[in-house]
């Protein structure tokens, strides 16, 4: 079985849909499954041009020129590379998505799509966003034989417009790249990692660290990640605001083994995103036996719930919050209580089983027997 996946950023660009992409095609490779990557020549918001032809961790990748804008590159000479392919698995609601709708009926392939959190990331051109949902994604996905949600929200909001091929699969995690990497002993250390997105609401993180501060002055901030709509310097300016600026620590485009460093120099991880498909590095971050303090939204609260593990931030009251955190943190087999819930409580989402599943849905869409019992451990 050859599948092709098809996906606007990968590696070496760092993010939740490049690590899920590049994660379940590694599964699947391992299952005997032939999976390949078609995506743009170009990480967004640097300069240079990626090879043509690469391998990453042995998946062969074939990178495209595109035009326009990032929120909806234009690449359709993708059209000539997927010729032989069994099928072909898009990954999120973007020119890709709307583009193999369109040229179904050339391509002659069945056609999978992974939502990804759709393009609902941030409130911004909220009303123009519905209206192309409504009209153009309403028409695209008709096109589709299944419709994958990656989270019970995607689920929500996809469920009118995908009928009767919708089924949920929600993202796996490595589970070995930060395993057990938090801090043994507790500390009065926070941190946040991902993309510099406005959607994740950083600001909010030296808040938070100004009421901690005031609880007691050894708490401090890390920050690792990669610009996007939001620079280092931005970071710095919201740190001075809230007079935290001798506490915190910005790690900007940290490798993995950066990352893992830096973890290990934490107990707590915080998230007050306003929008989350799934929560890839809340989940991460628990895996790593860091203690999650998050905003209220749906996805967070629901892995609150299942994991039993994790703080919600309740109508932005810093100030309660912090009096929360600093009772855990006071009392020492709470804190090791946190840490061996968080770590058990993100071995339910592993990148094996999210795998077997998609490969099940292929064999559904091609009429052939599953294939993942075969392989299954």
């Amino acid at each position: 079985m050859k599948i092709i996946h098809v996906v606007r950023q990968f590696s070496p660009s760092v993010g939740g849909l490049e690590d899920s992409v590049l994660n379940l095609a590694f599964q699947q490779k391992a299952m005997g499954i032939d999976a390949q990557i078609v995506t743009l020549n170009t990480v967004f918001n640097r300069e240079g041009i990626l090879p043509p032809q690469d391998s990453v961790q042995g998946i062969p990748v074939t990178r495209l020129a595109w035009c326009g804008s990032t929120r909806y590159p234009l690449a359709p000479a993708v059209i000539g590379h997927v010729g032989g392919a069994d099928l072909v698995h898009v990954h999120a609601i973007d020119f890709f998505f709307d583009f193999f709708a369109l040229m179904k009926t050339l391509i002659r392939k069945p056609l999978v799509v992974s939502t990804h959190g759709g393009f609902f990331h941030s409130g911004a051109y909220g009303k123009l966003k519905k209206l192309w949902f409504a009209t153009l994604t309403r028409a695209s996905i008709r096109a589709y034989d299944k419709v994958v949600a990656c989270s019970q929200n995607d689920a929500d909001i996809f469920a009118d417009v995908a009928k009767g091929r919708l089924i949920t699969i929600e993202n796996g995690i490595n589970q070995s790249k930060f395993s057990n990497a938090a801090s043994e002993k507790p500390v009065r250390t926070l941190i946040s990692f991902g993309r510099f997105s406005l959607h994740k609401r950083l600001d909010l993180l030296f808040d938070l660290l100004a009421a901690l501060k005031r609880q007691n002055p050894e708490w401090r901030l890390i920050i690792a990640g990669r610009p996007a709509e939001q620079s280092v310097p931005d970071l710095e300016n919201f740190a001075v605001r809230a007079g935290v600026q001798d506490a915190v620590k910005i790690i900007s485009e940290p490798s993995d083994a950066e990352l893992r460093h830096a973890l290990g120099n934490a107990s707590w991880f915080a998230s007050f995103s306003d929008h989350e498909g799934f929560g890839l590095a809340a989940v991460e971050a628990m895996s790593a036996g860091l203690i999650p303090i998050l905003s209220g939204i749906a996805p967070f609260r629901r892995l609150v719930s299942r994991t039993g593990t994790g703080i919600v931030l309740e109508g932005d009251d810093m100030e309660r919050l912090a009096i929360k955190i600093e009772t855990q943190q006071a009392d020492p087999d709470a804190m090791a209580m946190g840490r061996a819930s968080a770590i058990i409580g993100a071995q339910r989402y592993d990148w094996k089983d999210v795998a077997r599943r998609y490969v099940d849905v292929y064999a559904e869409v091609l009429n052939v027997p599953m294939l993942s019992s075969e392989h299954a451990s």
